[in-house]
């Protein structure tokens, strides 16, 4: 189960409360700073912006590829660690509105993890160190440390022990 805090709301559904739960500014800053970045060819820069702006936790050696689009609410809540690659077109969800609530989480993302292109990540998921999440996946729940996971609903392709022991067979995996 993703680790949400859940906020009911009364009449119209929960994005028409948008503005009560988020400053508009707030708002417009992030989306600015955000569509810079995901054009941004320098890794480095794309850092500072996330650090400097947005409040992001963002690990040293940390790339975020081409069109990357981070929450615009809540970036904030998201945390990425050192060395980890997040592919081309990637979605990070710190929040989503429903009918009858909205729901925050944080979204933290492990050291040395590579995050395939055209992923969505939800709020409230962790990744652990050195997983792998193929492309094209739909994060719905952690992912534990070393393992390989894809798919839609996403499911563990390989455990950490069977990562290890394909890597100690194969060369091409070293």
């Amino acid at each position: 189960m993703r680790k949400t805090e859940r906020y009911q709301v009364e009449e119209a559904n929960s994005l028409w409360h948008i503005y009560k739960t988020v400053p508009f500014w707030k708002v417009v800053k992030n989306f600015a700073v955000i569509q810079i970045a995901r054009y941004t060819p320098w890794l480095s820069v794309k850092n500072w912006l996330y650090r400097t702006f947005l409040r992001m936790e963002v690990g040293d050696k940390t790339a975020f590829a081409l069109m990357v689009m981070l929450d615009i609410m809540f970036p904030e809540k998201i945390a990425v660690g050192k060395n980890t690659v997040i592919g081309y077109n990637t979605t990070i969800l710190a929040h989503e509105y429903l009918i009858k609530e909205y729901r925050l989480g944080r979204v933290a993302i492990g050291d040395d993890v590579m995050i395939g292109a055209n992923t969505t990540i939800l709020p409230g998921v962790t990744i652990g160190d050195g997983a792998i999440v193929s492309a094209g996946t739909l994060v719905h729940q952690d992912v534990p440390p070393g393992v390989f996971a894809g798919g839609n609903p996403m499911k563990v392709i390989y455990t950490k022990e069977e990562m290890d022991k394909r890597n100690q067979q194969d060369p091409f995996f070293q």
